[in-house]
């Protein structure tokens, strides 16, 4: 019996059809980020391993895939094996993301760059995912950057932009969920945390759409039992709001869902922010969301995720990290970005396969001369119209169902006494 042949577990290999989908979904994005004067930047798909585990990428470090350093022997293994260091292998590794790349990419050659800089990465990354529906370990991620901008115009472009790949892709049903790091601390001190235990909690409020009130609670109270009380009464509150994708971001429906002592310039950056999106695309909606985490901790100021009634979970998302690149310079250099999950909406868009209509296949009998048919084709191409040639098959119909879906839109037969592209008698496909 033949072995079958299949790709690693968690990759995939995609049909013409897939390919030229996932392609149109790609420009689109990648179109609408060059209009809104993003550029586009690349960085190689390997980061050396200690700036991979640096502590900039949260969770996801752990799922980094290591490369194994040259030269190592039997005995260098076991020895990390025995000494429980597995890190000390590995010298390089897989990106995870595209912002850690980013950031190193900044400190490498910011002397280049503008003082604001707008990037757009679309590449590959790699993560140890257990593979299920929706988890991929390579996956694409589609991600605009703004850096060295401190003010609110790095959230209203990145925001104003996403929105409008995401209308031009016909996603109009998008929900925009908006909240800041800053108010989910000063809920948390309200109830009564200590800073130190902020952190940790805010992990526990990250899960609340998956385990409810009852469980973020129950993973609170055994350290903190009187400022868990608390916050199970604001859960309470807020959770009915939490399930229609928040509340609109207006000061009445911010003050509305947060304690009075939570920062008051925070909550006035969110109703600025609202008041400048009034224009993004209509039937996408902008709300508050006071119990939006976002897991990555590198986040310091606004948070934003889209979530979208087709997909079970978030579609893109993305904040303020002001404290990332100083990491690498030394010093404080303001950033923001947003992230589209690209293999989360790609199933989601419609492809009107208007781009196939006047794509023509070539179908000859096998004595047509192969000169002639190139010749043929050639004219075609000139003018604009791809073209293929391909042999008729014993299976007619088949053949032409086949074309259609590898997106070809027409058809016409070449006979031996076919000279010339204008003797062609085209035929729609289907």
């Amino acid at each position: 019996m033949a072995t079958p042949v299949n790709p690693p577990r968690g990759m995939r290999d995609f049909l013409p059809s897939e390919k030229s989908r996932r392609e149109h979904v790609l420009n689109t994005i990648r179109g609408v980020y060059a209009m809104h004067g993003f550029d586009e930047i690349e960085t190689p798909v390997v980061e050396s391993s200690a700036r991979l585990h640096s502590g900039l990428g949260g969770d996801n470090e752990k799922l980094s895939f290591g490369i194994l350093k040259r030269g190592l022997t039997p005995e260098d293994i076991r020895t990390a094996a025995e000494n429980g260091s597995p890190e000390s292998l590995s010298d390089l590794g897989l990106r995870f993301d595209l912002t850690v790349p980013l950031a190193r990419y900044y400190a490498t050659h910011r002397g280049e760059l503008p003082d604001v800089f707008r990037a757009i990465q679309i590449a590959p990354v790699w993560r140890a995912e257990r593979p299920q529906k929706g988890r991929y370990r390579q996956f694409v991620q589609a991600d605009i950057d703004i850096i060295g901008e401190s003010s609110q115009l790095a959230e209203i472009e990145l925001i104003t932009a996403t929105s409008a790949a995401l209308a031009e892709l016909g996603l109009r049903e998008c929900v925009i969920r908006i909240n800041d790091r800053r108010i989910l601390f000063g809920i948390l001190s309200y109830c009564g945390f200590p800073v130190e235990t902020q952190e940790a909690a805010l992990i526990s409020i990250d899960k609340l759409d998956k385990i409810g009130t009852d469980g973020v609670i129950a993973e609170l109270s055994e350290s903190a039992p009187e400022a868990s009380a608390v916050l199970e009464k604001i859960l309470q509150e807020i959770e009915p709001h939490v399930v229609n994708g928040g509340v609109p971001l207006t000061e009445a429906g911010i003050r509305s869902l947060v304690p009075d002592t939570v920062d008051p310039e925070a909550v006035a950056q969110l109703v600025r922010l609202g008041a400048a999106l009034a224009s993004i695309p209509e039937g996408i909606e902008l709300r508050f969301d006071p119990t939006l985490v976002r897991g990555m901790g590198y986040y310091t100021g606004t948070i934003f995720e889209v979530s979208h009634p087709g997909s079970g979970s978030s579609v893109g998302g993305g904040g303020r990290y002001d404290g990332m690149i100083g990491r690498f310079l030394g010093k404080d250099v303001p950033a923001a970005g947003f992230s589209i999950g690209f293999e989360r909406i790609v199933d989601l868009v419609e492809t009107s396969g208007d781009g196939a209509s006047d794509a023509t296949v070539l179908i000859s009998e096998k004595d047509v001369d192969p000169a002639v048919l190139v010749s043929i084709k050639t004219e075609l191409v000139a003018q604009g119209i791809r073209t293929r040639v391909e042999r008729r098959a014993k299976n007619l119909n088949a053949q032409l169902e086949r074309l259609a879906q590898a997106g070809f839109g027409q058809f016409a037969f070449v006979s031996t006494e076919t000279k010339k592209a204008e003797e062609l008698r085209i035929k729609p496909l289907l």
